[in-house]
């Protein structure tokens, strides 16, 4: 296992990204760089966030970015209807795998949009369209067999087509199409897929979706498993005021400013556990 590193930054939308982008910010203010991490893994908000990161990005940086006035920015809504189509998959699936194809059936049938225009969105919020040096790897979800996919360098995707696939929200966004096949958000697997952090031996896991289900495992699920095998592992979640600052809907750009705010303020109370965690 030696001395490797992982970050693992979880999906939670737009609030998601300003939260994430807080916490990073606030403990490198603390004495902990968690931008250093030999691996990166990223999850719908937490591919967007990786990727600028691992793109050369301080965390301040990255952090200021999130700030200021959004009301060019489109918003979008997980509305009544999409949350009962997901709990009406999840009742009728016998295992995960059945879940993931029910979830992308709904995704490939709902109308939401030019595949094409979303994906501009998501190239305009990329400082790089390249594959960092430093191993990232970004989630998605088959939306034809259900199957993870997980996307690196090696994976023959582009970053871009990687994290659009990864940020798919289905009933939401449009599936992404890579190498002919179509894919959803790397969320409706797990919220953070810290299982891809095994190995390594310091695993920082920053969850702004903290629940799990019988067929998605919770991020605390998750960590319990790398601490069983022998990892030093740290699960952030939002704090009650955080999670105030996202308030009803984390797609909208308007509460990205307060949910950054609130991850730096939180960032704090987390600083001796992440260093006691980052330390070699």
């Amino acid at each position: 296992m030696g001395d490797a590193t992982a970050l693992v930054l979880g999906g939670g939308g737009l609030t998601g990204v300003g939260w994430e982008s807080g916490i990073l910010y606030g403990l490198a203010r603390a004495g902990v760089d968690l931008t250093t991490a030999d691996l990166v893994v990223g999850t719908s908000a937490g591919s967007v966030v990786g990727a600028q990161l691992t793109a050369g990005l301080t965390a301040r940086e990255l952090y200021e970015r999130q700030l200021g006035d959004a009301s060019g920015e489109r918003p979008a809504r997980l509305g009544a209807g999409v949350f009962a189509r997901h709990a009406l998959a999840m009742v009728r699936s016998r295992d995960a795998a059945a879940y993931r194809r029910r979830v992308g059936a709904f995704a490939l049938a709902a109308e939401t949009g030019a595949e094409a225009a979303r994906r501009e969105v998501l190239a305009a919020r990329l400082v790089s369209h390249e594959w960092p040096e430093r191993r990232l790897v970004v989630t998605a979800v088959d939306a034809l067999s259900g199957a993870a996919a997980d996307f690196d360098r090696e994976s023959g995707a582009g970053l871009v087509d990687a994290v659009a696939a990864s940020c798919a929200v289905p009933g939401v966004w449009p599936p992404v199409t890579v190498g002919g096949r179509r894919f959803i958000d790397g969320g409706v697997r797990s919220a953070t897929n810290a299982d891809l952090a095994a190995g390594y031996a310091r695993v920082v896991i920053l969850a702004p979706i903290a629940l799990g289900t019988a067929l998605v495992p919770s991020p605390a699920s998750q960590a319990a498993r790398l601490r069983a095998a022998g990892a030093r592992v740290l699960l952030i979640t939002p704090s009650p005021a955080a999670r105030k600052a996202f308030g009803r809907n984390v797609l909208d750009p308007a509460r990205r400013d307060p949910a950054a705010r609130a991850g730096l303020a939180q960032a704090a109370g987390h600083a001796a556990d992440a260093a006691a965690v980052w330390a070699a």
